[in-house]
């Protein structure tokens, strides 16, 4: 989802732009590890029901390997636009690459859950850093005009092929190597970008660069993070838990406390002010809507192929290849079809095609089979690619450059926030409804108590459980179980429908029809840079 970012414009730095032939291969050089961004983005879908039985994790843990990534990039993605500014791009470049290389590593060779996800929180750091230095460094290297508008196509387009190519490459990793290989991937390609960039990108920063914002930044990780963790572990601790209860509170009063921090601060993280324009502050929304969506039923369908269907993880990656192709046809077609209809109608028919795809998956039954499944996937990638370029377009079309930076990088926030939600709602939800699902069926009645607590941390658990029963009675559990993972899907795809149908009206309602003109013009000052 992050191709549809744009997180950092800023005017021309410290350092001369090279010439013609030297732009070119730093943009190759920024391409291809952008290419490594986008393909982790989605690479690991296909290895969650490999690390059930590898590592032996629980929904809620699964969901914790997913958004700790997302949390990390979407929380400091503004707050590491500015770093860049300050400290210089190339640099802050090369250290988010760094680092992300190495967690990559870390995450390959991890022993335990735990493990795991502080990797995984440490690549989000790594892509924060990345994100936003990247599109500055073009900003710097090409002039205003067709070549730079060339260059940033080429940019979204190395994350977009990343991102959907994804699942296809990690399914093909699975069926030959081990689980980490979908990590460890990323190695010899962030050693060779980090090479060639030491060589080949300039070094450049901006003309007035804007204060740190430490307390912004800790404040927005540590709210969503706060809301995160009570929306995972409701199911395991009780929604009304007070461990539960205190986790939403704190949330809420430390965004409550981030808005204040925001509107008071002299050198804010998030300036207020950037919302005034219109067509940004829908197209956040929107982009946040169809990215809870996207991510939530990906993360859903993944183990429904797997573990109900009964496919390898190199046969779903293949399964999910439809998503992909109707997301790289859906995309090019939004941007010929917004300057005819506009931003409200391809958005809203994007949200319409990601409805569809959660409602056709909300109704699945276990014997239906891949052709439901194939028609919501080509679904959700057609909604995907309208709702991305639509609100990409929306960002770039109509803020002042001043503007961009900032602006960009709230879709960045946007799109990580979105998905983070997703894969937390829809997965516990999901696993609500499997729980007591498992727990009442009569099948269960012949495991015992431990065994079935074991079961119903997670479906890939449970069919091992059903494994080690005797005669009919692995059958039969194994059967309980897939239909109770099946019925967790009816209220988990129900979110993602009314997410988007939430986003369908306000883009009806508030977007605008043309996004050229039709923003509020914001003031512009030395920290919008």
């Amino acid at each position: 989802m992050s191709s549809a970012a744009h997180p950092a414009i800023s005017p021309p730095g410290s350092a001369a732009p090279p010439g013609t032939g030297r732009r070119w291969l730093t943009l190759t050089v920024l391409s291809v590890s952008l290419l490594l961004v986008g393909l982790d983005t989605t690479v690991l879908n296909v290895a969650l029901p490999t690390l059930v039985s590898e590592l032996g994790a629980s929904t809620s843990q699964l969901q914790w390997i997913v958004d700790s990534y997302l949390l990390m990039s979407g929380s400091l993605v503004l707050f590491c636009g500015a770093l860049a500014d300050r400290l210089g791009r190339k640099w802050v470049f090369l250290a988010g690459l760094a680092l992300f290389t190495a967690a990559s590593v870390a995450a390959a060779y991890a022993n335990s859950v735990t493990e795991l996800v502080v990797a995984r929180g440490a690549m989000g750091v790594g892509e924060a850093l990345i994100m936003p230095a990247t599109l500055a460094i073009i900003g710097n290297v090409f002039p205003r005009g067709a070549e730079r508008t060339k260059a940033i196509g080429i940019w979204s387009a190395a994350v977009g092929v990343g991102t959907v190519i994804g699942p296809m490459v990690g399914g093909w990793l699975l069926s030959g190597f081990w689980w980490g290989s979908v990590f460890l991937i990323n190695l010899p390609i962030g050693i060779a970008g980090l090479a060639a960039a030491a060589f080949l990108v300039p070094n450049s920063r901006a003309r007035e660069a804007r204060r740190l914002d430490w307390t912004g930044a800790l404040l927005s990780v540590a709210a969503v993070a706060s809301v995160l963790w009570a929306v995972i572990e409701g199911p395991d601790r009780g929604w009304t838990s007070p461990a539960v209860l205190l986790a939403f509170g704190t949330g809420a009063l430390l965004l409550g406390t981030f808005v204040a921090w925001q509107r008071g601060s002299a050198a804010p993280m998030l300036p207020l002010r950037i919302f005034r324009h219109r067509a940004l502050a829908v197209g956040d929304m929107l982009i946040l809507t169809g990215a809870f969506a996207l991510i939530g039923t990906l993360f859903v369908v993944v183990q429904y192929l797997q573990f109900v269907l009964g496919y390898s993880a190199g046969q779903t990656g293949l399964r999910l290849g439809p998503a992909a192709l109707a997301l790289l046809v859906a995309g090019p077609l939004a941007g010929v079809l917004l300057p005819r209809v506009g931003l409200r109608a391809v958005s809203a028919a994007g949200l319409a095609l990601l409805l569809a795809s959660a409602a056709v998956l909300g109704t699945t039954s276990p014997g239906d089979g891949y052709g439901r499944v194939l028609a919501a996937m080509l679904l959700l990638g057609s909604g995907a690619g309208f709702v991305i370029t639509s609100t990409s377009d929306a960002i770039v079309g109509s803020l002042p450059e001043a503007d961009l930076g900032v602006g960009s990088a709230t879709n960045t926030a946007s799109i990580q926030f979105g998905a983070a939600t997703g894969v937390a709602v829809s997965g516990s939800l999901l696993s609500d409804r499997y729980r007591s699902g498992l727990a009442a069926d009569p099948r269960s009645g012949a495991v015992p108590p431990d065994l079935l607590a074991s079961a119903q941390e997670s479906l890939g658990t449970a069919l091992t459980v059903a494994r080690h029963l005797p005669g009919d009675a692995g059958e039969a559990f194994a059967d309980a179980a897939r239909q109770a993972f099946v019925d967790g899907m009816g209220p988990a795809m129900a979110t993602g429908v009314g997410v988007t149908a939430l986003g369908i009206v306000i883009a009806l309602a508030f977007a605008p029809s043309r996004t050229g003109s039709s923003s509020t013009s914001a003031p512009r000052d030395k920290d919008a840079s």
